[in-house]
């Protein structure tokens, strides 16, 4: 391999020569080989990089033409939206496990954005400190790419893998009206319940998930750019925080703000702690709505049976004809990730010290991965299984005929503890609810088949 010399404070490094990365970078490559391969930079914090550095640039142009060219912001915001676009990705090596402040990931994208301008100008014209970092710092840059990567993980992805798999229950919902089965709570058989009343209970806890994780996107809008190193705003020009996230909403086509209070911004992280809480709560809404499905859809003929899913794969490498609930599988293994990464997230968030958080790197990792495996969870859940939910009429009506707890209906007309007595000798000598009640002698049988109607106990 090629190398050419690169030099940064402490002198010369070595940098392979089909890089666009800088001295720091190669320092940050060389020290810190935890995870490689594995655990790097997520590219939607690398895109957020992207974007920040063209927002900052624009706002440079505008308030410090002197220092930020016209010959060099067309540089480096064409070099900037190459890595907003995800175009320089092999130019960001960079793992998860480096310095708390994200410092090297922020002297990685300086780098490369400088040295990538330099060849679109033709000359070393570009510094990546002195500009591609201009009126910033690592501080204020990597708390601004978590808030702008985490909004658009959540709007342009999970909100509307979201929205689908609602759509997809109310299309359920609607045809299974009329469908009346036995409920349950504490896994033993209660009163009745419709099919569709069932479906609208997973409908609604994810509609109310969707406003929750929509309303957490309006704190995670505010950005820390301008803070600069302690958020006092040192080297940063008047209006700058202002005009970046005014840039930076133009760009994205998000409503972006600067934070009303910098000092806050930087080694405070509630934002990301309360919009993974709503994470969270998806996560254990989707944990309860693909255990409901698995169990409805046990069987096939020994357990619940009352729904029938998709079969898309064989289950069992030994038992011919076994199909299990996979989805569902991936789908409660997702949501134990993503309450596994709330810890992670809230721990990390309390270690802030004096004006700055050192844990912004695995918030970051910890909150992307979060939003994509829920996201594509979501997707698959709503592809592969529930979409193709489909009644088992015949097991539902069974089930129903056979719940003692249908005896609830007769509270009214017998009393509690008399209906208590008609349930428990039923099930003692197996016979039916109506059988029971006669042979007590609480109800006639014109009486018991008057107040008797399942299904219009729902």
């Amino acid at each position: 391999m090629d190398y050419r010399k690169e030099h940064d404070s402490m002198g010369e490094v070595l940098v392979p020569s089909d890089r666009y990365w800088g001295a720091q970078t190669q320092r940050s490559r060389d020290n810190f080989r935890i995870g490689v391969g594995l655990e790097t930079m997520p590219e939607e914090i690398i895109k957020a990089f992207g974007l920040l550095k063209k927002a900052a640039c624009m706002a440079n142009r505008e308030l410090r033409p002197d220092k930020m060219t016209e010959k060099k912001a067309g540089a480096v915001i064409q070099a900037a939206g190459e890595v907003a676009d995800g175009a320089l990705m092999d130019h960001f090596p960079l793992v998860v496990w480096q310095t708390g402040s994200g410092t090297q990931s922020n002297m990685n994208a300086n780098e490369v954005i400088a040295n990538r301008a330099n060849e679109i100008l033709g000359e070393k014209l570009v510094h990546p400190n002195d500009d591609i970092n201009m009126s910033q710092s690592s501080n204020d840059t990597f708390p601004t790419a978590m808030h702008v990567a985490a909004c658009l993980l959540i709007e342009e992805g999970l909100v509307p893998a979201l929205e689908g798999l609602i759509g997809t229950l109310k299309r359920l919902e609607k045809e299974n009206e009329g469908i009346v089965k036995s409920g349950r709570t504490h896994l033993q058989d209660a009163v009745p319940i419709s099919f569709s009343q069932e479906i609208s209970g997973w409908r609604s806890s994810l509609e109310k998930d969707l406003e929750l994780i929509r309303n957490s996107v309006g704190p995670l809008s505010e950005l820390a750019l301008g803070g600069t190193a302690v958020g006092t705003g040192l080297n940063a020009p008047q209006g700058f925080a202002e005009k970046a996230a005014e840039y930076m909403s133009v760009i994205t086509g998000h409503p972006f703000r600067t934070a009303s209070n910098k000092f806050h911004a930087l080694t405070s992280k509630d934002e990301i702690v309360f919009a993974h809480g709503a994470l969270k709560a998806l996560a254990a809404d989707l944990m309860k709505i693909a255990n409901d499905v698995r169990w409805l859809a046990s069987g096939p003929r020994d357990g619940l049976g009352e729904i029938y899913i998709p079969e898309n794969e064989p289950g069992s490498s030994i038992m011919p004809g076994k199909v299990n609930p996979t989805q569902c599988e991936a789908m409660t293994m997702v949501a134990v990730q993503v309450m596994g990464n709330d810890s992670a997230i809230g721990f990390a968030a309390s270690q802030g010290n004096f004006e700055l958080n050192v844990f912004m790197p695995v918030i970051a990792y910890n909150f992307i991965q979060s939003g994509r495996l829920l996201r594509d969870a979501v997707i698959s859940f709503d592809k592969n299984c529930v979409s193709g939910i489909k009644a088992n009429r015949e097991k539902m009506k069974h089930n129903l005929d056979n719940s003692l707890m249908l005896v609830t209906v007769l509270n009214p007309y017998i009393g509690y503890e008399n209906a208590a007595k008609v349930a428990k000798k039923a099930y003692r000598e197996g016979i039916s609810l109506r059988q029971s009640c006669i042979e007590l002698g609480l109800m006639s049988e014109e009486e018991f088949d008057r107040v008797f109607h399942p299904e219009e106990m729902v």
